[in-house]
């Protein structure tokens, strides 16, 4: 590897070993093996290093999240409610193996603060994985979901990866297994009950994809039971 290399796996490592605030320049260029001169001549500033290692690691999560939920609705023979499961069983596995690489994304969130090359990264990152998390789920092409459902469904469920991301890293041996997410959303609809009608008379309940159900079959778009998608 070229100095450049050498100093992104430097500040890998250091983020995952230290963090972002205990990190100093002294220690990546010791993890990497050049002098503390090449940082600045490579990326100006320990923060713009920094800032590009984090975002090499968030790469990684993200290519780490969507192998798990491809992975999850893989099984085709399976109903939509066990690859629901399936999908939170595997990430919360995730959570623990490759506690560093979630536990970075987590400083990226903090240190967005203060960069804001950082800040609009993380929010494109966020738009991709709201609208990948809601075609894989719902089966619909990326194109194809309208903003409607990618800022509602799609919503949702990176919210529950953030949350339950967050409970697996701190607390790994309480954090909620993928049956007991699904049972948690079942009993949410059961206290919030069905949908109601909008001011248009839209059953807000029958939408998936931006299609309206099938009266008679309760259906979305995606074949998904209208008030429960996928689970």
């Amino acid at each position: 590897m070229g100095n450049r290399e050498d100093l992104l796996a430097g500040a890998r490592r250091c983020l995952e070993e230290k963090g972002w605030a205990r990190t100093t320049v002294r220690d990546i260029a010791a993890a990497a093996g050049v002098s503390m001169a090449a940082i600045g001549y490579h990326f100006g500033s320990r923060e713009a290093l920094l800032n590009a290692a984090l975002i090499q690691a968030i790469d990684e999560w993200g290519l780490e999240t969507g192998q798990a939920v491809s992975s999850a609705y893989d099984d085709h023979t399976a109903t939509p409610a066990e690859r629901y499961e399936a999908l939170w069983t595997q990430l919360s596995k995730s959570f623990g193996t490759h506690r560093k690489l979630w536990m970075a994304s987590i400083e990226a969130l903090l240190q967005a603060e203060h960069s804001p090359e950082l800040r609009q990264y993380l929010a494109a990152g966020q738009r991709e994985g709201r609208r990948g998390l809601a075609s894989i789920l719902l089966g619909v092409e990326e194109d194809r979901l309208p903003e409607s459902t990618v800022r509602t469904f799609g919503s949702v469920q990176l919210a529950l990866l953030s949350g339950l991301m967050i409970q697996g890293v701190t607390d790994p041996e309480q954090a909620p297994s993928g049956a007991e997410v699904l049972e948690g959303l079942r009993a949410l609809l059961d206290h919030i009950g069905p949908a109601e009608a909008g001011a248009d008379g839209v059953d807000r309940a029958g939408v998936v994809a931006g299609q309206e159900a099938d009266p008679g079959g309760g259906k979305g778009a995606a074949g998904s039971p209208a008030a429960e998608p996928q689970g």
